[in-house]
């Protein structure tokens, strides 16, 4: 079983969804989970959330003998990386930063994109942006972005002096 599978479903078998996880230098093992779409009502990830997924998937490592030294849990932040379909879906509505692989027509040499996401419509994803006469819309497909990230949203006026 690839790595990837392995901790995919052991995150959902402990009731998250996985975000991303990287392999970085010296054995490290970075993963990042979330709340199940169906769970979002549950606040933001907690230090007992990591710790639940760190005892079960390590224990799960080691049984399937997989070399690393170090494991990191952690949320995916307030700049949430949007990697799979059901991201884009999950966060329609939600202001996002799109990098595309290569310009797409109609964007003269254009790759960067801040805008909000809408709902997909079939395979077809699509962020409304700002131009300088109003805003247009840009259609794309997972496989024309590079990095997509959520813009955080902080309101520090909810604050009490």
């Amino acid at each position: 079983m690839a790595l990837l599978d392995l901790i995919e479903k052991t995150v959902n078998g402990t009731g998250y969804d996985l975000v991303d996880f990287e392999q970085a230098e010296k054995g490290l093992l970075r993963v990042y989970i979330d709340f199940l779409p169906e769970e979002l009502d549950r606040g933001n990830i907690t230090v007992e959330d990591c710790e639940k997924v760190s005892h079960q998937l390590s224990h799960v490592l080691t049984v399937e003998n997989v070399n690393y030294s170090r494991l990191e849990i952690s949320s995916p932040g307030l700049d949430r990386p949007l990697k799979k379909f059901a991201d884009f879906v999950r966060f329609s509505g939600e202001k996002a930063i799109v990098k595309l692989r290569m310009p797409l027509p109609g964007t003269p040499n254009r790759k960067n994109f801040e805008g909000v996401l809408h709902a997909p419509e079939g395979e077809n994803l699509k962020l409304e942006f700002e131009v300088k006469d109003g805003s247009a819309m840009l259609e794309f497909t997972l496989a024309d972005v590079d990095k997509a990230r959520l813009v955080p949203q902080v309101d520090f006026r909810s604050r009490k002096a």
